[in-house]
């Protein structure tokens, strides 16, 4: 592995460039209504989820067509002026904060569902369409959208992030569930990859270039996606275990013998008891795992049974059923709301969080220990896994006004990351690289391949305006 990273590359770098009254001029005239340069709107674009304080952008451009986004990126392309691609503001790892100035193009307005098409299974929408508003488009017909990432995000942040969420280790990502893509390019020129097929082998893959790729090499204006059957039966469960490890090696033995669970979730007892007082539950203290379970009444019954038998045997009990849809939910509601449970156990803290993901024999190496460093640090923390495909995630409570607090945060971080990548994994399961993770994608991927990324980016940016700075720099 190459040399460790230094800390101060995990810090963002602010280079604002210069946006020209002229350029304000030209959208104003184009976008009336639909342009702001007003402080609190730009403040709301500048910032997300992550503890990054960067300046705002100079102006945000709120598209409610293709034909807007194409027109806004030609006139910032004419003066070299960066656009950051904006939906709900969701991302932990500083995706559209303007690190180089520029215009916020806000995408919100872009939520109309284009075409249901059932029979195939496919779904076409803009991109401001959320996970929910898709899926509750969809439920007549007796299908269903399984990315889920947590947050409410759009389905185009979420192409641009590739990313996943709890039910990854059944469904797979959005690089597996994406079919075709409408896209701005950053000359404003409007392309089309990918067709509502299932498969194809006509030239390059241009939809899984886009997938991932952050908005650095293009604007999403159009998803089409795969949908699936809403299952026959539904039941999810909780299971609670003596010790972290017990529970980690449970995860590990139902995934090598191949159960086919639609999620398992981990939280550990320090976590638990942030979501207990979050969300006013009763959950026992210990280490826990989260189980839903997708199939006939049947194909359940018995995934179910395999899973007691296999978490007996590292000490699972206290198995706790949830089979209605509103016990369900309420679950799953508390899981997805263990960022904010860990939030609000500190009052005024910002969290530094991060996610690796690593092979799953190594999953107890690379968790177990994680844990182990920040319960030696002394800084509160909250623990969530998508560990049914290998992925975890760690949230470090700090208080801002204290720099030596975010120093060992970042610290434990650097440590975190370098081990999943010592075990094979990667240093973001699905956060994305933004601008928290840009000196981990040298060490993982080497110089050579990051070099290639550049080559590309700069073949379709060659002015670097699309949501510069972010993955690397140039």
């Amino acid at each position: 592995m190459n040399a460790p990273t230094a800390l101060t590359h995990l810090l963002p770098q602010v280079n604002l460039r210069e946006v020209p009254a002229a350029l304000l001029e030209a959208l104003k005239a184009r976008f009336g209504d639909q342009f702001s340069t007003a402080l609190v709107v730009r403040e709301q674009h500048g910032r997300d989820e992550s503890a990054f304080d960067v300046p705002p952008p100079s102006a945000v451009v709120f598209a409610q067509s293709t034909q807007d986004v194409s027109d806004a990126v030609q006139l910032a392309a004419q003066h070299r002026v960066p656009v950051i691609p904006f939906g709900v503001g969701s991302s932990l790892e500083g995706h559209l904060l303007a690190v180089q100035g520029g215009i916020s193009l806000d995408v919100s307005r872009m939520n109309q569902v284009l075409a249901i098409n059932a029979e195939d299974l496919t779904v076409t929408v803009q991109p401001g369409v959320t996970r929910k508003t898709l899926n509750e488009a969809v439920k007549s017909t007796g299908l269903f959208f399984p990315i889920d990432p947590g947050a409410d995000a759009t389905i185009g942040g979420m192409s641009a992030t590739r990313a996943s969420g709890t039910n990854a280790v059944r469904y797979g990502t959005m690089r597996e569930n994406v079919l075709a893509l409408e896209v701005v390019t950053a000359s404003g020129e409007v392309i089309r990859t990918g067709t509502r097929a299932k498969k194809s082998s006509a030239g390059y893959d241009l939809t899984r270039l886009m997938v991932g790729s952050e908005g650095t090499l293009g604007v999403i204006t159009e998803v089409t996606v795969k949908l699936y059957p809403l299952p026959e039966a539904v039941m999810a469960a909780t299971c609670s275990f003596n010790s972290l490890a017990d529970a980690v090696n449970t995860t590990i033995q139902l995934i090598q013998l191949g159960v086919p669970i639609a999620r398992c979730e981990l939280l550990d007892d320090n976590t638990i008891r942030m979501v207990n007082a979050h969300s006013k539950l009763t959950l026992r203290e210990g280490a826990m795992l989260l189980f839903e379970f997708h199939g006939s009444p049947d194909g359940v019954k018995e995934q179910v049974q395999t899973v007691q038998d296999i978490a007996a045997e590292f000490g699972g009990s206290a198995f706790e059923w949830a089979e209605t849809p509103e016990e369900r939910t309420r679950l799953w509601t508390a899981r997805h709301n263990a960022y904010f449970a860990g939030i609000q156990s500190r009052p005024g803290c910002k969290a530094i969080t991060t996610d690796t993901c690593v092979p799953i024999s190594s999953l107890a190496d690379a968790l177990l220990d994680s844990v182990t460093e920040a319960r030696q640090a002394g800084l509160p923390y909250f623990l969530v896994g998508h560990v049914g495909d290998g992925n975890f995630h760690m949230g470090y409570l700090i208080d801002p006004a204290k720099p030596e607090e975010r120093e060992l945060a970042e610290q434990l971080n650097h440590q975190l990351v370098a081990r999943a990548l010592q075990l094979g994994g990667t240093c973001t399961g699905e956060h994305g690289v933004g601008l928290h993770k840009q000196g981990f994608l040298v060490e993982e991927t080497g110089a050579g391949a990051v070099d290639m990324m550049r080559t590309i980016k700069r073949a379709l940016d060659p002015h670097n305006i699309l949501n510069p700075g972010k993955i690397f720099s140039l």
